[in-house]
């Protein structure tokens, strides 16, 4: 039986945050939304792109497989309020490496416009293109135009992508009547290098609606930080969606998200990266509930469940021992982080591992450091599990003696 190992890849995630924390930054409830754009330096984000640009490149050089780029507004969570001129930048940056672009959010913009961007990108880069599409967060709402209701958010998403396959994989110009979006002449040029599409993720935090969606139009999922549980579920959710659909959903068609460091020893990994990751949880990820849900974004019953779980409501509060034990966060040696992200793999039947290793306000040569160590001593560790590999291990061997 084939084993999630087999063909497992590596996914570098850089959510490019600015990574500088105000001293007085008790004083701010948001860090998104309303967070005052007098706090960023121009001169300083330019660096940063730098910074970010030179460790993408550089997971390349150490054999990673794909690097994964996303989109956010309004906030010193992202530099990336327009994913695809960042990913535009990294495809002339590089050579071999796939680039996930996860991704604008299609109903906050023109589903026709994010259909010739990403084939734009999938010709450019020579068929190395792979897209997540998420509903966006509730904060989009507000930090894009109020003429867009967050009630509609699921409809329009769900007509967006809809556009996006159309035009994709029909001959144009074809048409699209919808109650959000109408073309007459929906006819985009370039289309996609890769067919009969790029490889597509929708991404989700849990919910069945959006579960429903990825069963629907066929893609992967992809899940954010949420609890691992209720990973799992979303998961075993999909799986079962899809049986019922008469789909088989394979080990590439799920991708999860982990947060990773790596060091001697358990002991020197926790105590380099703890206040890296807490300030990711405790400052970048400080969102008010009103930003975070508006009123209309999400079903009642989906409204209830993110509302009764600290994690979800209240993840600024969580502790480190809270954040260990319910997250996809793995510090340690590398033994420890290959075992850890190995059973992660076997638990959620993926073959598709995300790892977060630029994190929070970590300097960049930490970051590297980390980086190194992850592709030179846990890669090779977790990619040994593989049949081919325990397969091979014995003609090796053999050949050594």
């Amino acid at each position: 039986m084939p084993s999630v190992f087999d063909d497992i890849q590596f996914y570098l995630f850089n959510h490019h945050h600015y990574i500088d924390v105000p001293e007085n930054a008790d004083e701010y409830e948001s860090v998104w939304v309303d967070l005052p754009n007098a706090l960023f330096d121009p001169e300083r984000g330019h660096e940063l792109y730098q910074r970010f640009a030179r460790e993408l490149r550089l997971a390349e050089a150490l054999g990673f497989d794909a690097i994964a780029l996303n989109e956010h507004h309004s906030t010193h969570y992202s530099l990336m309020p327009a994913t695809s001129v960042r990913a535009a930048y990294m495809v002339a940056q590089t050579e071999r490496i796939k680039l996930m672009v996860a991704g604008v959010p299609v109903n906050l913009s023109w589903p026709s416009r994010v259909a010739e961007e990403y084939a734009m990108l999938d010709v450019m880069s020579g068929g190395r293109m792979e897209f997540g599409f998420p509903l966006g967060t509730g904060m989009e709402y507000w930090s894009n135009a109020a003429q867009l209701n967050p009630a509609t958010s699921r409809a329009r998403f769900r007509e967006g992508l809809e556009v996006i396959k159309q035009a994709w994989t029909l001959p144009g110009p074809t048409r699209y009547d919808g109650e959000h979006f109408n073309y007459r002449y929906l006819n985009p040029i370039p289309r996609p290098l890769q067919k009969p599409h790029p490889k597509m993720y929708i991404v989700g935090s849990g919910s069945e609606e959006t579960v429903a969606l990825a069963v629907e139009f066929g893609t992967g999922y992809s899940i954010v930080f949420v609890p691992i549980r209720q990973q799992l579920k979303a998961f075993a959710d999909f799986r079962r969606m899809s049986e019922e659909a008469g789909r088989e959903v394979r080990p590439e068609d799920i991708v999860i998200t982990n947060i990773v460091y790596v060091a001697d020893t358990d002991a020197d990994a926790v105590r380099e990266a703890k206040p890296h990751i807490e300030s990711f949880f405790s400052w970048f990820h400080r969102v008010p509930p009103r930003y975070l849900l508006p009123p209309g974004y999400v079903s009642t019953e989906e409204f209830l469940r993110r509302a009764q779980s600290t994690a979800l409501a209240e993840g600024t509060k969580a502790t480190w021992d809270d954040m260990v034990a319910i997250g996809r966060i793995a510090c340690g040696s590398p033994d420890t982080v290959a075992d850890l992200l190995s059973h992660w793999a076997e638990d959620a039947g993926t073959s598709r591992l995300l790892v977060t290793l630029s994190i929070g306000d970590m300097p960049e040569w930490k970051a590297v450091k980390n980086m190194t160590l992850f592709a030179e001593e846990v890669i090779p560790r977790i990619r040994a599990r593989g049949s081919r590999a325990a397969e091979a291990e014995p003609v090796a061997a053999g050949a050594r003696s």
